[in-house]
């Protein structure tokens, strides 16, 4: 099979209009991709308030020396990150296939950049031609339940009939394995609907929702969530923080990338990665008004991940996006935590913690306060906050609505401070 070029039109939400950036060109085998190379456009780099489509490998912080040159990702990747980061994951992928009617992963790169449509997540599109306009995007509200039944066919593998095609719109550009949609309430807000799985051995959407608020009451930034029950199943409603609407109620895009790519790293380089990492590229890519405040953050997100032993905490799982307000990058709010039942006394998150690795717990966290710029007695100070909420959280469970028996399915992945800590720690926390 021989390589082909795809060459791409990539637009940016500015504004509250769609402006053509760039053209991205993907080298391609089949499936394969080979090669990626991205060139500004001249008009679009003299525009103000212009996004960076990726902060790392295409950052515009320099635009004479990005102007008329054909530029490449970082690393020796075959991809952008940014331009990753607006392709459809795992999901969004079925929803495409079974869309087309083909066979699993089998689509090159730009089908699925193509047919992913213009609500997918951040502020860039990707489109055929300059010419071509945004296509449709969420549903509207009242098509909830014939979403959650087309999920459901999706995620067991059956064919999705006519009259529930509107998954086609709004699960096709989205990331993560789990089934989800994206669906706009009867004001136009955007919110994102992440349903129940066949292969579900506990009631996942109101779970999750509950451990997101349970997160909030510990001073984290979540986004409004809410559950629904609709054909005898769960769904977790959590607003989209990629989008606010101004005062004149004109919807504005905030550009969003993965801390994959604000690492400039493969997937198969994150159990590599730390929260330290993490903290170096907020002090180097974020807006200076929000470097202090966002190394907290992510300290504080740490220290919950250990609690509650979150330990799908890999880079997909932390954002930045792009703020038009700031016209600078920020941590984005948190998303996708669950806590995994467990009996192991020793555990270990996804991403490094502390000198001690990947080991969960709060003397390793402690010991690298000063890469989030933290004292020592800042850092205990959330520790001491964060276990004050989460040592209650079947108190916080059940107002959420949790049921008790899917309580206790859980109920092994909250730790108590005395197995997380040392006794030395536990004095300075107390």
């Amino acid at each position: 099979m021989s390589a082909t070029a795809a060459q791409l039109m990539t637009f940016a939400h500015l504004g509250g209009v769609w402006a053509p950036c760039g053209q991205l060109t993907l080298t391609e085998e089949g499936p394969r991709l080979l090669a990626s190379s991205f060139a500004y456009g001249m008009n679009y780099l003299k525009r103000p308030g212009a996004l960076e489509v990726d902060p790392v490998a295409l950052s515009i912080a320099d635009k004479a020396a990005v102007t008329a040159k054909r530029l490449l990702p970082v690393a020796g990747l075959p991809f952008f990150g940014g331009i990753r980061d607006a392709a459809p994951d795992a999901w969004g992928r079925r929803v495409i296939e079974a869309k087309l009617k083909v066979p699993a992963n089998s689509l090159p790169e730009s089908q699925y950049l193509l047919h992913a449509g213009s609500d997918r997540v951040g502020a860039l599109d990707i489109r055929n031609h300059i010419s071509d306009a945004p296509t449709v995007g969420a549903s509207a509200w009242h098509s909830l339940a014939h979403l959650v039944e087309a999920a459901s066919r999706i995620d067991e593998g059956l064919p999705v009939p006519a009259h529930l095609d509107a998954i086609f719109q709004g699960g096709s550009a989205l990331g993560g394995a789990r089934p989800k949609a994206s669906i706009r309430d009867e004001q136009g807000i955007l919110w994102l609907a992440k349903f129940a799985s066949a292969s579900d051995a506990m009631d996942v959407p109101t779970i999750e929702a509950a451990t997101l608020l349970l997160a909030k009451e510990t001073g984290q930034c979540v986004p409004p969530v809410r559950t629904q029950s609709l054909c005898d199943r769960s769904v977790m409603l959590i607003q989209r923080f990629d989008r606010y609407w101004s005062e004149v109620g004109t919807e504005c895009r905030m550009g969003f990338v993965s801390g994959l790519t604000m690492l400039g790293c493969d997937e198969s380089e994150s159990p590599n990665k730390s929260y330290a990492d993490l903290a170096d590229a907020i002090r180097r890519y974020c807006h200076p008004s929000v470097i202090r405040r966002d190394n907290e953050e992510l300290f504080r997100r740490m220290v919950f991940n250990i609690l509650v032993t979150n330990d799908d905490d890999h880079l997909r799982n932390h954002g930045f996006v792009w703020d038009p307000r700031l016209s600078g990058w920020a941590l984005s709010p948190l998303y996708d935590v669950m806590p995994r039942a467990a009996v192991a006394t020793e555990r270990y998150l996804h991403l490094g913690v502390g000198p001690q690795g990947r080991l969960a717990d709060l003397d390793n966290a402690l010991a690298a306060h000063a890469k989030f710029t933290l004292s020592q007695s800042k850092a205990c100070e959330i520790m001491s906050n964060v276990w004050a909420v989460v040592r209650e959280w079947r108190v916080y469970f059940d107002q959420y609505g949790v049921a008790e028996e899917q309580m206790d399915k859980v109920a092994t992945a909250f730790r108590h401070i005395d197995h997380v800590s040392s006794a030395k720690l536990r004095k300075l926390l107390l």
